[in-house]
């Protein structure tokens, strides 16, 4: 029997009625034997998270103001949703020591973990599962970093001696025994960590949604579900500006070669994403994975007759940027010239000044700035091994009468990037799937 690793997010926690879901799911599968909470998120859309509330509770405290009103909210919300449930766990003394421990001056870090502490309690009682504290089996160095080799060796042997378990999400401790949260990604790499100390077969991540979608729904309507994704087609699509699990979110799981199943705890019958190692086999030759892209790049475009014969002429270009903390995106260049794309996050108001610098250490023919740039990524595996796929996209964006000011196609050829105006963004996003999906 293999073992499942299944994480819920603050929206499937949210309430009474959304954790009696999660109970059914996990009581469905046997398998589904270490279950990692989130804290409880949004009831409504108007409603608030409690991990929102707690970090009010930390700043309110900070300035010495008294923090009843907050943690009142905060409390009632946790006692309803033992009471909801017909649970007769006691919550209440767990929250009067929080309660004390943020009034007397506990770190933000510790105050933000207690919604996925308390949630976890709730479902280890709910479930009649273990628990186990992530603090006690998920750990940081001195520096605050993620401590790969011990966790791993900790957290490995204590499931090993727990059938089954709850363990928080969104933090461990540090060295000196202090809870420390992740920066970003929180329960996500939690449940990653999870499944590789358990060995999983797999990592289940349930969440309001049905799977990562092939392209935006806020630009097309209906986008299909990816049914495969590759952790390498992920990165691109996630550093594209795609909203998915992000790398960091799910290393530990890569490292291992354990699959992620994004699925939906409102539509447990969907059966979502898979993320896959790299080396799988291609389930879609031919066939895109997904598309992604983001808007407001600027264009520097540096021309030279002979760049190709000046020794060095692309590092001096380059250092120019470093000096003024610049990174670029993207570098595409011909015999004489040199573009560089930049995130216009990246140059606040740097323009004139690195153009300027370009023209002293450079001694180039002419320096051009294009500004109002959106670049919108192609990706599939599939890709590398298709006859036409360049010309097919180039084709669908000529058909939607949109102008190409880029094209780049990564060393991995898994993903074509075009260049096109702010304005274009959203139409070629919708060529390009319609002519991909549709």
């Amino acid at each position: 029997m293999g073992i499942k690793v299944a994480k819920f997010g603050g929206t499937s926690l949210a309430d009474a009625g959304q954790i009696c879901k999660v109970k059914a799911i996990i009581e469905a599968d046997p398998e589904r034997r270490y279950v990692v909470p989130s804290a409880p998120g949004k009831r409504t859309s108007d409603d608030k998270k409690i991990t929102d509330l707690l970090y009010l509770c930390h700043a309110t405290a900070k300035q010495q103001v008294s923090i009843d009103e907050v943690f009142d909210i905060i409390a009632d919300r946790y006692l309803q949703i033992v009471t909801d449930l017909e649970l007769q766990f006691d919550l209440k003394p767990h929250l009067q020591k929080i309660y004390n421990d943020i009034a007397a001056g506990a770190s933000a870090d510790y105050t933000a973990s207690r919604g996925e502490y308390l949630n976890g309690l709730i479902m280890a009682d709910l479930l009649g599962y273990d628990f186990i504290d992530a603090a006690e089996v998920i750990f940081f160095d001195e520096n605050g970093r993620f401590d790969a080799m011990r966790t791993q060796t900790v957290i490995s042997k204590r499931l090993a001696e727990h059938e089954r378990a709850v363990i928080p999400g969104f933090y461990g401790s540090l060295p000196g025994g202090e809870v420390k949260t992740f920066s970003r990604g929180g329960s996500d790499i939690s449940g990653a960590i999870v499944a590789r100390g358990a060995a999983a077969s797999i990592y289940e991540n349930w969440t309001d949604v049905s799977g990562l979608l092939i392209a935006d729904p806020r630009i097309v309507k209906d986008a299909l579900t990816m049914e495969v994704v590759t952790y390498g087609e992920l990165r691109e699509l996630a550093y594209m500006g795609a909203t998915v699990l992000h790398d960091e979110a799910i290393f530990p799981v890569r490292q291992a070669g354990i699959p992620v199943n994004i699925r939906n705890t409102n539509r447990p019958e969907d059966a979502g994403t898979m993320i896959v190692k790299d080396a799988s086999p291609i389930t879609h030759r031919g066939m895109i994975t997904g598309i992604a892209g983001k808007k407001d790049f600027t264009v520097i475009v540096v021309e030279k007759a002979l760049m190709n014969q000046e020794l060095g002429f692309a590092r001096r270009l380059l250092s120019v940027l470093e000096v003024n903390g610049v990174s670029f995106e993207h570098m595409p260049s011909g015999i004489d010239t040199i573009s560089v794309v930049i995130a216009d996050s990246q140059l606040n108001g740097k323009v004139d000044k690195i153009v300027s610098e370009i023209q002293t250490e450079c001694q180039p023919d002419s320096v051009n700035v294009y500004r109002g740039m959106a670049l919108i990524a192609t990706v599939g595996r599939g890709m590398a091994y298709t006859p036409g796929i360049a010309a097919k996209v180039l084709g669908a964006l000529g058909q939607a009468n949109v102008n190409i000011r880029m094209i780049d196609q990564g060393s991995s050829e898994i993903n074509i990037i075009v260049g096109v105006s702010n304005e274009d963004f959203e139409r070629t996003v919708t060529a390009i799937y319609q002519t991909f999906v549709k």
